[in-house]
């Protein structure tokens, strides 16, 4: 099952999250008022700045593929501790920390998106690069640091060095390129077992997809003609505003788990179901928004249908602009490398 089709399944199975009609009709009049008002601009996340990738060409290809390898588990148990990373006078957190880190190797001279380097990357490198402000490492490090030598070895020995050929191979499919890089590049393999059933989430395989298309805003390398099946990406932030607008709910035990900070295994039932919960109210939102907002959005020269990875910008920045008020709002707390 794609993500799509296990998140309708999970949805269905469900003990400890339910999807609630009025909180999914609520999110999409939130949305769409938004979007008339010029409020929410979904057009906002094919603008990139620094420290992101601004040029669309192959260079920032391979950016964009180490900085998605290594987009997961920026979380912190206090909320003023976490991985920062200051570049140029600016300081940058969690996973614009890692990109910040990122940028800063290759302005210091150090070849970090050339899969020939990254392939025999040592450790004490992945150390030195992406230490954080206050000599912090950045967490899950040793995990990273395996992420990125098989990565590298990967296309090397199959792509020919260069995730371009990825593309390529894809034929302007998004399914097909999610399928390329789930099937060769093991730690995009977002999987999980419940009920006897193997479910695909693939968070960053899919948000890989997605940010090709957002930096290529929908053309070159970033084109393609399925874009819409793209899902949300499941975290551990974007659960947040769903169970904030009431889309979500949890069950008294399961809310009592995440105010104790319980820490979840990868694949327990719980997380598999806050996460494929999240990806179905996603889709339900966009079947009810097309219905309030059937125009497309403009960009440029441009016309996009608004699609489920533009509803996961506007709850995920939803959260970053409120988050003090969500902050009463407990996240499901895992470390993996999936999210």
């Amino acid at each position: 099952m794609n993500p799509k089709e296990s998140a309708a399944f999970i949805a269905s199975i469900a003990k400890d999250v339910k999807i609630n009609p009025a909180g999914i009709q609520k999110v999409a009049e939130e949305m769409n008022k938004a979007l008339d008002a010029g409020d929410f601009k979904p057009t906002n996340m094919m603008i990139h700045s620094y420290p992101l990738p601004i040029k669309e060409d192959e260079s920032s290809v391979e950016w964009m593929f180490v900085a998605d390898s290594l987009n997961f588990s920026f979380w912190a148990l206090e909320e003023d501790k976490h991985y920062t990373v200051e570049l140029k006078g600016q300081r940058y957190t969690g996973y614009m920390a890692l990109c910040a880190a990122i940028t800063r190797a290759l302005e210091d001279g150090i070849p970090l998106t050339s899969c020939e380097y990254y392939a025999n990357i040592t450790k004490e490198d992945v150390n030195k690069i992406f230490l954080g402000q206050d000599g912090e490492p950045i967490p899950l490090e040793e995990e990273r640091w395996r992420v990125l030598q098989e990565s590298g070895k990967t296309l090397k020995e199959k792509f020919g060095g260069s995730f371009c050929k990825c593309i390529e191979q894809a034929g302007q499919s998004a399914q097909k390129l999610l399928q390329i890089i789930v099937e060769n590049f093991p730690s995009f393999r977002d999987e999980a077992t419940i009920e006897g059933k193997r479910v695909a989430l693939y968070k960053r395989a899919q948000i890989l997809v997605a940010d090709l298309w957002g930096l290529f805003k929908g053309k070159g390398l970033g084109k393609f003609h399925d874009i819409d099946t793209i899902t949300m990406f499941a975290d551990y932030r974007v659960p947040q505003s769903l169970v904030h607008f009431g889309a979500l709910e949890y069950t008294p035990s399961l809310m009592q788990l995440l105010k104790n900070n319980h820490m979840f295994q990868n694949g327990e039932r719980e997380e598999v179901e806050i996460r494929g919960c999240s990806i179905h109210a996603v889709e339900l939102i966009k079947e009810s928004l097309v219905k309030l907002h059937p125009e497309s959005v403009e960009f440029k020269d441009t016309s996009l249908t608004i699609n489920s990875a533009m509803i996961d910008y506007f709850l995920w920045e939803y959260r970053r602009r409120f988050a003090k008020e969500l902050a009463v709002i407990p996240y499901h707390k895992v470390r993996c490398i999936y999210y």
